[in-house]
């Protein structure tokens, strides 16, 4: 665990923490919400194209659900030919059943780092963590625009956060037409899954963040605000570069 914990502390956080630090520096006026929202927007753009692939697998993965119980319903007892069926599905479509995990593996620990980076910045620097390059402020301004406190919770932020991240999720489920010969679909695990999403990840959201300083608030806004305009760029784009032939159950 101390391995771990080091390699975490000098790959990921103490170079993301320096970068704050910069920009915290050079940016006029030293605000450290502005600084917040550079850094968020600088590792989004790095990860663009992990993240980029995260959400067209979701698309996929949610566009190919009539499929996918069609043949779990046409072989439901045939255990071993309803799996060899969906990886043949998977392989058609080329879609990676593993391929969310792999990426949501890369990108936690970024992630996480991120969110320490951000808490820990609103207090004067270790001279231990800073590169010996970078002069260490005397203390941290925490105020965003000279008007809002970052060290402190702040309703409005976390009400935007919990907002957006339930437009996020929205956005991200594809709706299925309605199937008047499959009533059963109303009840399907996957359904059932996205419906919890929607509802359960912005509630927790807006818990987390009402006790938590702004700026791990002006962080997940930044955050979930350039991932729906990925959603977009993505999702704006034809049907047939998504999948490779027009998906639709069979009758």
């Amino acid at each position: 665990m101390s391995f771990l914990s080091n390699l975490f502390h000098s790959v990921l956080f103490q170079p993301l923490f320096n970068i704050l630090i910069v920009f915290y520096l050079f940016i006029p006026g030293n605000d450290f919400g502005i600084a917040i929202i550079a850094l968020t927007l600088l590792v989004k753009i790095i990860l663009y194209p992990l993240g980029a692939k995260a959400v067209k697998t979701q698309r996929d993965f949610s566009r190919i659900q009539p499929l996918l119980k069609e043949i779990q319903e046409k072989y439901k007892n045939d255990k071993e030919t309803q799996s060899k069926e969906i990886m043949n599905l998977y392989k058609k479509e080329k879609v990676n059943p593993f391929s969310p995990l792999l990426t949501l593996i890369i990108q936690l620990p970024i992630l996480w780092a991120l969110y320490w980076v951000v808490q820990q910045g609103l207090q004067a620097p270790q001279a231990s963590i800073l590169y010996s390059f970078i002069p260490a402020p005397s203390e941290i301004n925490p105020f965003f625009l000279k008007i809002i406190d970052l060290s402190k919770p702040n309703w409005i932020f976390a009400v935007v956060a919990a907002a957006l991240q339930f437009w996020q999720v929205k956005t991200a489920v594809v709706k299925q037409k309605a199937d008047k010969n499959n009533k059963s679909k109303k009840t399907d695990i996957s359904k059932m899954m996205e419906k919890q999403m929607q509802y359960f990840t912005p509630a927790f959201t807006l818990l987390i963040l009402f006790n938590f300083p702004s700026a791990i608030g002006l962080y997940w806004i930044v955050n979930t605000l350039f991932t729906i305009g990925q959603q977009y760029l993505i999702f704006k784009k034809p049907k047939t570069e998504l999948l490779t032939p027009e998906l639709t159950p069979k009758s």
